[in-house]
Parts: C-alpha cells; structure tokens; sequence
C-alpha cells in the first residue's frame, strides 16, 4: 500500500492547521513552510474544504483553519477522501478484466489488509499526531 502526495499534503495541511489553532493560515504560508508548490496545494485545500475538514475564507482576512477539532479527524477519513484509487489490485476496479477473478484467493486476501489498514488509521487523529509536539512541529516549520 502506497499513497499518494495528495494524502501527504493533505496530512502536512491539517497538522500545520492543527498546530496553529489560534489563527487563520495561509496557503502560501504553508507552501513555504513545507517546500511544497501553492498550486498544488490549493488542490489538496479545495478537496480538503469539500470534505469539510478545513474552513477556507477568501478576503484580506481570509485563511484557512480546521472545520472541527483535530481530535475528530481521524487518519483513514482524510485517506478516503483524498486519494482516488484505493484499489490495491485490478479485481477492486470496476474495469477488471483479471481471469484469476472468480476463484482467486488474492483479492479477499488483500481486501482484508486494506481494511486493517484503514481501521488502523481510524484509530489515530490529527490531534494525536501534534498533541504535546505543537511547539517543536512549529519551530521545524518555521520559514527562516
């Protein structure tokens, strides 16, 4: 199982959102923290927004910040909602043309390690992640 930097970045987002509770932040703002392209970002905030994990205002006063507290986001959700294909093999799509389908014992197999693998996740949060590191995480993003 591998996921995408779209997942990644969405992680980075919401910890650096999580570890800066008290104040709007910009996408620029942490572009130049992480090294990552505003582009790119600005992708990841809109489905983030979308999925209401984040709160993305516009203005001279706008930025972004959590849409609910980082205890409630758990891990797997922002897995589910960011990445597209979570289809480890062909048999999980739609379009699959495998022979092996009907009596192949891999895909059970791998759907069940796909499931641990989230339900693992659902049993962190964004909040665990930072919770007693807030300080250190912000001094590690801080743009010289």
């Amino acid at each position: 199982m591998r996921l995408t930097y779209f997942s990644d970045y969405a992680f980075r987002v919401l910890i650096y959102l999580a570890v800066h509770p008290e104040r709007r932040c910009t996408i620029q703002e942490i572009s130049d923290a992480y090294g990552i392209s505003k582009a790119h970002l600005m992708k990841v905030v809109n489905t983030l927004a979308r999925a209401e994990l984040v709160v993305a205002q516009r203005g001279p006063n706008g930025g972004l910040v959590l849409a609910k507290p980082a205890e409630t986001i758990r891990l797997g959700d922002v897995v589910r909602r960011t990445e597209e294909d979570l289809g480890l093999v062909e048999c999980f799509r739609a379009e699959n043309t495998c022979r092996l389908t009907p009596n192949c014992g891999l895909a059970p197999a791998l759907g069940r390690a796909l499931a641990a693998f989230l339900a693992e996740l659902d049993k962190q949060t964004i909040g665990d992640m930072v919770h007693g590191h807030e300080q250190s995480i912000s001094r590690l993003l801080a743009v010289p």
